[in-house]
């Protein structure tokens, strides 16, 4: 089995044969397409505090076709097409999968980072934790949905906004583009921020009816302004200067949504957030009901993700341009 792998922490990948072998309550599954996330270059990296294993095969937005049923799997079948996400497994028992915060589980498992994922041609998966893809989408428009839309989605669930509201999206990129068409779907008024005016204009195109640049604009001022805040600022951008942004943008009563995974520290006002009564909240990808509900506004034709087809072999291209930041939108690689 072909399979993109890291074998050290910020070196190339390797393609090379990497056999998986399916057990108990697994499915593998003959993998289509794969998303590529900023975190499967922090993975790469080893970025964050907690590491990934090594060897790894990367990728948490597969998608394709199951190929052969472990033992004990009696809800799937061969030929389900079938995406594995982020949340690779859970324990199911803890307070967290008991009440529906499966994300917050302690004893999960992630596609791509704590297990092999997607950068392949086959890839195992728990079977209680794939999602079924709607056949009206294709599998290379469906990958991001599994990362960036569901993750976006929940986003804009957990603001707590209403249909009606202002919502600010910082960072039109790979998962703000996605955002700003949930935002659309779910009937909220839209404000747009970016430093470039190309991701400003295509926001406006999705749906945003306010766009700020943020390098050339006082962000927070404006939002201030014209709309005396938002009910609700979600922060996709990895940047301090966003979060900072984002936290200044929100009205009385309104929430900061912390999305990126920046390496700084966000300085909260103490006073502020208290008189303001301001929500500062965390979003960690979705769960598996998350992710059902994402996929249905995207078979609905409600979302669509702006993608860029590559071959797996230029996987190493890939993350130097994402480094560089000249990916629009989303770029999923097919498997052949």
């Amino acid at each position: 089995m072909k399979a993109a792998v890291v074998n050290e922490f910020k070196q190339s990948l390797e393609v090379k044969d990497m056999p998986p072998v399916i057990e108990h309550g697994e499915v593998l599954v003959k993998i289509k397409a794969c998303g590529v996330c900023h975190t499967d270059l922090h993975a790469a990296h080893g970025d964050w505090p907690v590491k990934p294993k090594l060897p790894l095969i990367p990728g948490h937005e597969g998608v394709g076709v199951i190929e052969q049923v472990g033992p004990g799997v009696h809800h799937l079948k061969v030929g389900d097409r079938v995406g594995i996400p982020w949340l690779y497994s859970a324990c199911g028992h803890c307070e967290y999968c008991l009440s529906g915060q499966e994300t917050l589980c302690k004893d999960q498992k992630n596609a791509g980072y704590s297990v092999d994922g997607g950068y392949a041609q086959y890839c195992k998966a728990d079977a209680d934790y794939v999602i079924k893809v709607p056949e009206s989408l294709s599998f290379e428009e469906v990958a991001p949905i599994f990362c960036a839309g569901v993750t976006t989605y929940k986003a804009l669930k957990v603001s707590e906004a209403k249909p009606g509201d202002w919502v600010a999206i910082f960072g039109v990129g790979g998962l703000g583009h996605v955002a700003v068409q949930y935002a659309k779907a779910m009937g909220f008024h839209i404000v747009a921020v970016d430093t470039s005016d190309d991701k400003l204009e295509l926001a406006k195109d999705l749906g945003a009816e306010l766009t700020v640049n943020a390098v050339k604009e006082d962000t927070a001022a404006i939002i201030q302004k014209q709309l005396e805040g938002v009910k609700a600022s979600i922060c996709t951008a990895v940047s301090k200067t966003a979060f900072s942004q984002a936290y200044q943008s929100v009205k009385r009563g309104g929430t900061l949504v912390a999305v990126g995974l920046p390496p700084e520290e966000l300085p909260i006002p103490i006073f502020d957030t208290v008189l303001n009564g301001v929500k500062v909240v965390g979003s960690i990808v979705g769960t598996r009901k998350d992710l059902q509900e994402a996929l249905q506004f995207a078979a609905e034709g409600k979302v669509k993700t702006m993608i860029e087809v590559q071959p797996l072999e230029k996987i190493n291209e890939v993350f130097e341009r994402m480094e560089n930041g000249t990916i629009n939108g989303r770029i999923v690689l097919k498997i052949d």
